[in-house]
């Protein structure tokens, strides 16, 4: 994840507020910008019960303070609803509703390393494999494992943090369809950042290749794959991958943003705030995995990713063990290499923060959290969209999604509180 918590010209990505805790260890027709208190029009009635009552205040409370222009947001416990709830606008006089889709960016990470591990299970492969054995044509295939891609210890470089040739490219035309091809050519395979499995650091291309190197193994597309073997099993009817497009299924969460502000050269005191909704998400992950999804697949992912469901026993305590907690190490021109600590620990495709297991993408003026917490059962689904006010002069902003999830955690199972940045991390 970036070194920084906050999403910029250099730092966009999809899952950018995990790595905000390691922040101290790495260095057009809007119509207006909605109120971020504005009433959803599934919002006004009366809370069921005094703990929805509680995640709301916490919503209205954020949306004010991060200047929101929408959140849904959904909790469950041990299965059972406690509040699903949208509020504010998703555009200009359109209130954001509960069956709105939106981009879940690295949740499907947590699909595509349930794949790897359901393939385990069936003695297919082993993490120990070499790559090579199914992507020869990979630079340094030989030297890197399954398993050290699905845990980011490969040492491969990342085609998006700290590069600035993919950032400007990506950012000059947001619309632009990016090959798999085309991203792994940014990503330089031909150097690696350290020996494999002897350090961490995020990389989308771990999971790109990944992605390709499941399809070698099945002989099916990840579409298929994620159809049969995550979306069928866990009745995820609203999650799909559009073809490699930008389309997202109706009705819509519609997203804006004001990242691009400097890749434009836009000055800081002239106001720049654009719909991003339809911006090409071909870059964040591998290609078959780039979804949309609801808040109520979102939460189900999390308690099912959170459970182990697809997976056996052994499998699902591989995928959750804090076995990263304290290893990896700052590298010098490593954006994102850091040592993983409470905050930020990576398991496979999956985040622990604390006792509670996640994935909270960022980018392209929105931003989510899955969340699951195994000892109370409790699954925590949030998306969010930004007010002008929420992007700072350079067109940053922060996970303000992850903020609402550990405030939500926090009322829930204090005890058990998601860990929160220190002073030392600054804003986010």
């Amino acid at each position: 994840m970036p070194p920084s918590a906050r999403a910029g010209v250099d730092r966009r990505w999809f899952s950018q507020q995990a790595l905000c805790g390691l922040g101290a260890l790495l260095v057009g027709g809007l119509g207006g910008a909605a109120p971020a208190m504005a009433m959803g029009a599934n919002e006004g009635r009366a809370a069921e019960s005094p703990q929805a009552a509680g995640i709301l205040r916490i919503v209205r409370q954020r949306m004010a303070v991060d200047h929101l222009r929408a959140v849904i947001v959904r909790v469950t416990i041990d299965g059972r609803e406690v509040v699903t709830e949208a509020m504010g606008e998703s555009m200009t006089g359109v209130p954001a509703t509960k069956d709105m889709h939106f981009r879940n960016g690295a949740v499907a990470l947590s699909y595509v390393a349930t794949l790897l591990l359901q393939l385990v299970d069936g003695n297919r492969v082993s993490l120990d494999d070499k790559l090579s054995r199914w992507l020869p044509e990979i630079p340094n295939a030989d030297r890197v494992t399954l398993g050290q891609l699905a845990r980011m210890t490969s040492g491969y470089r990342d085609y998006v943090i700290g590069n600035d040739a993919f950032n400007q490219a990506s950012l000059a035309n947001p619309f632009r369809p990016f090959s798999v091809q085309e991203l792994l050519a940014f990503a330089d395979l031909k150097t690696l950042l350290y020996e494999p499995g002897t350090s961490w650091n995020y990389a989308h291309t771990n999971y790109v290749l990944l992605g390709l190197a499941l399809e070698r193994i099945t002989g099916q597309t990840m579409p298929v794959l994620m159809q049969e073997r995550i979306f069928t099993p866990l009745d995820l009817r609203h999650t799909r991958d559009p073809g490699g497009t930008p389309a997202i299924a109706p009705p819509v969460l519609h997203a804006f943003s004001s990242e691009r502000r400097q890749t434009l050269g836009i000055p800081a005191g002239t106001r720049f705030y654009e719909e991003s909704t339809y911006w090409n998400p071909s870059w964040t992950i591998t290609r078959g995995a780039v979804q949309f999804t609801t808040i109520h697949d979102m939460a189900t992912s999390a308690e099912a990713i959170g459970t182990g469901r697809l997976l056996s026993p052994q499998s699902h305590r591989l995928q959750i063990a804090p076995t990263l907690r304290g290893f990896g190490r700052p590298i010098e021109g490593c954006a994102t290499c850091a040592t993983l600590g409470d905050f930020y620990t990576y398991g496979i495709g999956i985040v622990l923060s604390g006792p509670w297991l996640l994935q909270n993408p960022l980018f392209s003026g929105q931003a989510g959290v899955m969340a699951y917490l195994p000892s109370k059962k409790i699954a925590i689904a949030v998306a969010v969209t930004f007010d002008e006010g929420a992007f700072d002069s350079s067109g940053a902003y922060c996970n303000s999604a992850d903020d609402i999830f550990r405030a939500i955690g926090a009322q829930l199972a204090p005890e058990e509180s998601p860990p929160v940045r220190g002073p030392a991390r600054g804003k986010c």
